[in-house]
Order: C-alpha cells, then structure tokens, then sequence
C-alpha cells in the first residue's frame, strides 16, 4: 500500500499514478497524516463500479422476491409482461 503526502503527490503526479495504474493498488494521499483520497487506476474503477452496481442490482431482486413471499403474489409470466409492452 503506497500512501503520500498531497503536496508529495503534487510535484510527483506522474509517479503516483504510474505506481496506481502498475501495481493496481491504490495510491493514498495524505493531508496531516490521515488519508483523504485515493488515486486508483481507471480500468480497476470501472471494475468495482460494475461490480457495485450488479450488487446492488442482485439486492434490489431479493427484496422484489421477499415482497412477493411476504405478499403472496406470484411472478408475471414473461410473455404477459412483453405482451402488455407491445413487445411480443
């Protein structure tokens, strides 16, 4: 884990983000000795995005599925669901 002062990471730009972009770790910045942001490579920010996203898509779907047991509702037929859209 590599951690830096903001005013290191200033005159140092370049390295700091050639060392996040290589080792694929983040890069801290320091301003009084306590972290205040991160420089990360762009390609691994898209990957914990995505794979924040699909969480929050898998949680969205087990509450849709407890409130359907809770309810006692059953699900939508596919084809009823594109029929009503025009989709079929």
């Amino acid at each position: 884990m590599t951690e830096m002062s903001v005013s290191v990471a200033r005159s140092r730009l370049s390295e700091a983000i050639d060392t996040a972009r290589m080792s694929h770790e983040p890069v801290y910045l320091l301003r009084r000795r306590r972290r205040v942001a991160a420089l990360i490579d762009a390609d691994d920010l898209a990957e914990l995005i995505e794979a924040a996203e699909d969480l929050e898509d898998l949680r969205a779907a087990e509450a849709a599925r407890q409130e359907m047991a809770d309810s006692g509702e059953s699900p939508v037929p596919w084809e009823e669901v594109k029929a009503e859209l025009g989709l079929a």
